[in-house]
Order: C-alpha cells, then structure tokens, then sequence
C-alpha cells in the first residue's frame, strides 16, 4: 500500500510539475511567444527633443517564457552596472513591452542608483529581428529621479 501511494504521489508530481513548465496553451497565439529567446542588439542614446543619436553600443537580452528578462550591455562598465532583470509582455499583433532595471555603482564601487529603461517594440514578421524606442528613468539611491534619456533599438535574434 505504501508502495502504491509513494508511486501515486510520484505520478502527480510529474504531472504537476510538467503542466508548470509546458507552454501555457495559445502563448503563441497572435505572436505572443515569439519574442522568447536571446538577442543581439545595439542601443542608441538619443536626445529626447531632437531624436539625434548620441551614441550606440551592443547589449544582449533574454525574453525567456513566462515574461522575464535579463540583459547586460556594454555600454557602462559591469563593475558599474549590474545586469538588468525584468518584465516583458505582448501587447498585441506583432508588439511588445518590456521594461526593466539596473543598480549602479560610482567608480569606488558604493550603490548611487538605479535605472529603468522600458521599451514599446516591434517585432518583424519573420521573428528574427525588432526594433523598439523607449525611456530610461535615471534615480539616486533615495529614489528622487534624476534626469529621463530616450533609446532606440535594433536587434537580431541570437543564433
């Protein structure tokens, strides 16, 4: 009997935890899983008044199932900035949001802030490339916000 309950248990278990990892039905649906997976992307700083761009560098984000993120840049030294971690959403058809945050540090290595950049993108119908525009909420360590920039970006899917 003990066996028999040990192995019915056992049984659940797979199923529970199989239906908390299979792809939740229709996620696909209209394109809403299709921005899941790693991409190479290059950002552009952009003067929020004219749109002229200021500088670009490469980032690399994750869209991972479920609707996290993570994302490192190497547009500031990771010594001063630590990985990104966040939302994403599909807000419909071929377009999403997605929205996350960052600590920084000043070149002694004491926490001076955070940053949230959020994003409105659209992905291109073959699902291998985006683009995306958005803003960046600068804040000191109290939490008073400092200044908001503007971006743009172009990415490729990670293969």
């Amino acid at each position: 009997m003990k066996k028999i309950f040990l192995a019915l248990g056992g049984i659940a278990l797979a199923v529970s935890l199989s239906a908390m990892f299979a792809p939740a039905s229709g996620s696909n649906q209209g394109g809403g899983g299709r921005l899941e997976g790693t991409w190479d992307v290059q950002v552009t700083i952009r003067n929020c008044q004219t749109g002229a761009a200021i500088r670009t560098f490469a980032s690399l984000t994750t869209f991972m199932f479920g609707g996290t993120s993570i994302d490192t840049t190497s547009g500031t030294p990771q010594a001063q900035r630590t990985p990104a971690h966040g939302v994403w959403s599909h807000t419909g058809g071929n377009t999403y949001r997605f929205s996350f945050k960052t600590f920084s540090f000043d070149a002694g290595g004491n926490f001076v802030g955070w940053t949230k950049i959020t994003h409105d993108a659209t992905l291109e119908s073959d699902g291998n490339q985006f683009t995306s525009v958005g803003t960046a909420e600068n804040y000191d360590k109290n939490g008073t916000l400092l200044f908001t920039g503007c971006s743009s970006t172009t990415a490729t899917r990670y293969q």
